[in-house]
């Protein structure tokens, strides 16, 4: 069964797109076929594995208003074992043209529909608002959103009102759409602000915050230059072990076994 997820923030600059890169880039490395879909405008995750967003050709945009299925767009990192559906800042006029079109908000859910046979897992990287596209985000992440949340003050107001966004969304359209687990990203132990964030966050969703916390790291904000995740630029930080350790507690929890023997199989095998 193909596990999407949608990764949701109305924050930026929160490890949205950084996570969705190298959580990706992780669960690729144990042996999973990943899916990274870009549905940010601004193509931030495109631009992060190396490709130049100005260059795309044929990206999201084009499979949302119906141009191009979604399967002849993907581009394939042979090294990384990891997919791609680009992105392009023509992707902001999408949002406009998709207003009268029937269904417009489960536009991505029948794109990804031929794909998912495909992959083991679909990652959607969704824009830092709570707009049309976003929404199509969230329909189509079957098996639950990824939230990161940054550990500071307005981080807890924010996610405040995403989920109250999320409680509508439940309310109208997806009774279905669940959390499957909220991230604190760029946590600094020296200071008293991410210990109380992270103990706030906790005490509010004791079931729902995944047990590993992503550290501030300077690798992980140098790795988008190169066009790379974190487990090829710096595969021994603590970013990049943060970021194992969460795919490792991600398929654990998916009920995914032994992940570290299916790794071990895959290096034997190459």
């Amino acid at each position: 069964m193909t596990r999407i997820y949608a990764l949701v923030n109305q924050k930026g600059g929160v490890g949205k797109t950084t996570t969705a890169i190298n959580l990706g880039a992780n669960i690729a490395n144990f042996g999973m076929r990943v899916l990274l879909v870009d549905i940010d405008p601004q193509a931030n995750a495109t631009s992060c594995l190396g490709i130049n967003h100005a260059e795309v050709r044929q990206g999201t945009y084009d499979a949302f208003i119906g141009q191009v299925p979604a399967s002849e767009i993907v581009l394939h990192n042979q090294k990384l074992k990891l997919s791609l559906l680009p992105s392009s800042s023509a992707l902001a006029g999408a949002q406009i043209e998709m207003v009268d079109v029937p269904e417009r908000e489960r536009l991505l859910s029948k794109m990804l529909q031929p794909l998912s046979r495909k992959y083991d897992y679909i990652l959607v990287d969704c824009p830092p608002s709570l707009g049309l596209l976003t929404l199509n985000g969230l329909l189509a992440a079957t098996s639950g959103v990824i939230i990161p949340i940054q550990c500071e003050y307005l981080a807890l107001e924010g996610l405040t009102q995403l989920m109250d966004t999320l409680t509508r969304v439940r309310n109208g359209l997806f009774p279905g759409l669940s959390i499957r687990g909220m991230l604190l990203t760029m946590y600094d132990s020296r200071t008293n602000l991410s210990q109380d964030v992270v103990g706030e966050v906790r005490k509010h969703f004791p079931d729902e915050v995944f047990q590993t916390v992503i550290p501030r790291s300077v690798r992980l904000a140098e790795a988008p230059s190169h066009g790379l995740p974190i487990t090829a630029y710096s595969p021994n930080s603590s970013g990049a072990v943060a970021y194992q350790s969460l795919a490792r507690e991600l398929l654990q929890g998916d009920g995914i076994e032994n992940v570290e023997t299916i790794r071990n199989n895959e290096v034997r095998n190459e």
